[in-house]
């Protein structure tokens, strides 16, 4: 019984080890304009915001489509919803949606659905034109994304879960006008483009105390033809690790927790990055939190606290961008 517990413990050494040597080989590198329909690399959730987005490995029922589609599969209830707003920066508004549901006692797994949608707010369009500012003012746009997606999650046994997202993505440029090959007429082009993309994850519980491991890969997409140019939506892998700290204390720290949650992320269009998130529950009702981000030019810290009475669920989280102003978001949860 020793025996195996110290290989199950030197088995989760060896995990860390590859995740810290891994990510120290490629750390730092410098990828620009690799990518594209960014808006799928914020975070869609104010527990997110708070922590940092360090939740690979945290269970958070539907909103686990969004990061882990695995978190879902030890849901409890029956049904779930999540709806959440971001003020983000310069006039844009950030909205997301989700809803889970878990048929029966749950051998079946659990099902979602997601959307995520973006305002760009409005821009004045402009045309070249023979003046003496060169141009001239057109119509005004009302650039816009969105991402509406079926997720699924299973719990294939006490330890191991898994869950895959399939999302369909469009993008919304607006329009521009520009003269004709004769030069006379002018042609009016809708600068759409879509695509598919797919979230798949995976969450290991050891069993020693809350300590779970995981993985995430996000936005695996085909090429997006765009004009003459193409591109690909923002992939991202992501390794996490995540414990309730205050286990090892458990007896003294009664019924408080502190659940401590790191990221290690590779991105195809960004630096390597850690995330690190911080939760600490005095009560039942109250949750405090606090996160880290590694290798952003603006933002790195963020906090925020979640109220839950009578099963429904408020979270805030506030995050300073620096230059280009503050970022809040608020988030209601319930489940049926």
């Amino acid at each position: 019984m020793r025996r195996s517990r110290r290989f199950r413990m030197k088995k989760i050494y060896v995990f860390v080890l590859i995740l810290c040597f891994g990510f120290s080989a490629t750390f730092g590198q410098i990828k620009l304009a690799q990518s594209g329909g960014q808006f799928l690399s914020v975070d869609s959730d104010a527990k997110a915001g708070g922590m940092a987005g360090a939740l690979t490995t945290v269970e958070m029922q539907s909103a686990s489509v969004f990061f882990n589609p695995a978190g879902m599969a030890r849901m409890k209830e029956a049904i779930n919803f999540m709806a959440s707003q971001n003020q983000w920066f310069a006039d844009i508004n950030y909205n997301s949606f989700s809803v889970a549901y878990k048929p029966g006692d749950g051998n079946l797994g659990v099902l979602a659905l997601s959307y995520i949608g973006v305002d760009y707010g409005d821009i004045q369009g402009t045309q070249r034109w023979d003046n003496d500012q060169g141009y001239v003012d057109t119509e005004i746009l009302r650039p816009s994304a969105y991402a509406a997606g079926i997720g699924y999650a299973k719990a294939l046994n006490d330890k191991f879960s898994v869950g895959g997202h399939f999302k369909y993505v469009g993008l919304n440029y607006g329009k521009s006008v520009y003269p004709d090959e004769t030069g006379i007429a002018d042609t009016v082009k809708s600068n759409l483009a879509f695509a598919n993309a797919v979230d798949f994850g995976t969450i290991y519980k050891t069993g020693w105390n809350s300590l779970a491991f995981g993985m995430s890969v996000r936005n695996f997409s085909n090429e997006v033809i765009f004009e003459k140019e193409g591109f690909q939506l923002p992939l991202a892998f992501t390794l996490g690790i995540s414990m309730d700290i205050f286990d090892l204390k458990r007896s003294t720290m009664k019924k408080q927790q502190m659940l401590l949650s790191i990221d290690a992320l590779h991105y195809r269009s960004h630096a390597e990055q850690i995330r690190i998130g911080l939760e600490y529950r005095p009560i039942d009702m109250l949750s405090l939190r606090a996160g880290y981000r590694s290798a952003n030019d603006e933002n790195d810290l963020s906090f925020g606290l979640g109220i839950q009475q009578f099963g429904v669920v408020f979270d805030y989280a506030y995050e300073a961008f620096g230059r280009l102003g503050d970022v809040q978001r608020m988030t209601v949860r319930f489940s049926l």
